[in-house]
């Protein structure tokens, strides 16, 4: 029968501190046992499979760098927190490299205790399920429009799909840059009775008004200079599928005034003809802005709001669904090793744990970019921190600190401050080496990086980076 509780055992040859931490320690829910010396710690785990074991240093017989290496090498998936009353930086150095989970020097608080189990169990829980993907890695990916994730926010959002898709209702997708609103638009009309028809999708930030209102409503020949023959427009093209309009917020208020009339009856006029064409198209919207906020500032039409505003869905954050980066990041890898015929088996423990703990600040699209340059840089089965770009120096830095006992508040704010001055400088490489990369263009370098040119400008902003002279008025002229 499988266990639900997680199990620790304790190990110390003092009988206090067993007994200190299985009180500590039970409150949490878990099943917590303990060992006076090495010997009966290594003997108890023959009969059961410990998540978590937390020894002491110094013990009369089989110390505790003995037990973290028997453990580490009989039973690799369980994490081992090593506690001492003889801290220094290189004992905490010493189990590190032996593969211990984390370093507690005593006296530690029952927070410090219950908090550095928790996060054992997390990677541990991490650890097992990236040995789950590398089993799958090798099955056949799916190309389809099907939403990863198991964590709460993204469920929410699956469920939304799952009740909207069978209806013709509008639907507004709120996200960020790069959360996967096309994801969705895609996903809402293949699970639709509209699935074996049209889906279309329009940048609207990226066409001018003129040409946007030509692209949507079509056009009849003589309509305006340069229009030798007659074009239909996407609407027409799309009878009886899907028009997904991304960054609806982008539009001008004559083109919204126009959208209006076409939600209300999918009734339209091509510019130059007099006849009135009629269609049965699905629209499903997007923004990255607060349409509400535009609706106040008189840049956005209130009855256009109140029109589209049927169906809301937000898109939550990357980092905002954190049990979800593995799969996700696996699936863009089975993807990579598709398309570029390689056989790459998955990430390592610290890829993995990179992935997870990085910001990701352009989302789900950001996370696909740097899968795809790793898989191209990686030359052996597994993708290491050597293949992740940004990350790695990040990674660098925690290995130099995170494990430094912190005794102290002075420690701990000394600590944090080394690890912001670090995020910091690889942000700016980050910026620099995509300008330099794209010979300082603002909008390429900012696609290459996988975030937005507006939030690309706020990074360049912020790290006070500007183009070169030359480079700025040709920038203006593409961006």
């Amino acid at each position: 029968m499988a266990r639900d509780d997680p199990l620790i055992l304790v190990v110390d040859d003092e009988l206090p501190i067993c007994r200190n931490c299985v009180k500590i320690l039970s409150k949490m829910d878990y099943e917590v046992q303990y060992a006076l010396s090495g010997y009966e710690a290594l003997k108890m785990m023959e009969e059961k499979r410990f998540d978590v074991v937390i020894t002491d240093l110094k013990m009369s017989t089989l110390g505790g760098m003995e037990v973290l290496r028997r453990v580490k090498e009989t039973y690799p998936e369980t994490m081992v927190i090593v506690i001492t009353g003889y801290a220094s930086v290189s004992s905490a150095v010493e189990v590190m490299k032996m593969g211990a989970y984390d370093y507690l020097a005593k006296p530690f608080t029952p927070h410090e205790l219950r908090s550095t189990v928790s996060q054992a169990l997390t990677k541990r829980e991490l650890i097992l399920q990236n040995i789950k993907l590398k089993h799958k890695i090798k099955g056949k990916t799916s190309f389809s429009h099907q939403l990863i994730g198991s964590s709460p926010k993204i469920k929410k959002v699956i469920n939304m799909v799952q009740k909207v898709a069978p209806t013709d209702s509008t639907v507004l997708i709120y996200g960020e840059s790069g959360t996967g609103k096309e994801l969705i638009a895609r996903a809402v009309h293949a699970n639709s009775p509209r699935k074996d028809e049209v889906f279309f999708a329009v940048d609207c930030g990226t066409l001018s008004g003129n040409l946007l209102e030509s692209e949507l409503f079509g056009y009849t020949k003589g309509a305006f200079t340069g229009a030798h023959k007659n074009k239909d427009g996407i609407f027409k093209l799309a009878h009886q599928g899907t028009v997904f309009l991304d960054e609806i917020s982008n539009i001008s208020l004559d083109i919204q005034s126009k959208l209006l009339r076409f939600l209300e009856g999918r009734e339209f006029l091509p510019l130059g003809s007099t006849s009135i064409q009629k269609v049965d198209v699905r629209l499903v919207f997007a923004t990255n802005q607060n349409l509400k906020e535009m609706v106040a500032d008189g840049t956005f039409r209130e009855d256009l709001y109140y029109r589209i505003f049927v169906y809301p869905i937000s898109l939550p954050l990357l980092r905002e669904r954190q049990p979800d980066i593995l799969p996700i990041a696996y699936h863009f890898l089975k993807q990579c090793n598709q398309v570029m015929n390689k056989n790459i088996t998955g990430f390592d423990d610290n890829a993995v744990s990179r992935l997870i703990e990085y910001n990701w600040p352009g989302n789900v699209r950001q996370l696909r970019n740097v899968v795809e340059r790793a898989a191209i840089l990686c030359e052996a089965d597994q993708i290491t921190l050597k293949e992740l770009p940004l990350l790695d120096d990040i990674a660098d830095i925690d290995q130099l600190i995170d494990h430094i006992p912190a005794t102290n508040e002075e420690l701990k704010r000394v600590k944090k401050e080394i690890r912001q001055k670090a995020i910091l400088k690889v942000e700016r490489n980050f910026v620099l080496n995509a300008l330099q990369k794209n010979d300082w263009n603002v909008t390429r370098a900012a696609k290459s990086a996988g975030l937005q040119r507006t939030n690309f400008q706020a990074m360049m902003k912020k790290h006070d980076i500007t183009l070169p002279q030359q480079t700025k008025a040709k920038d203006r002229e593409q961006g």
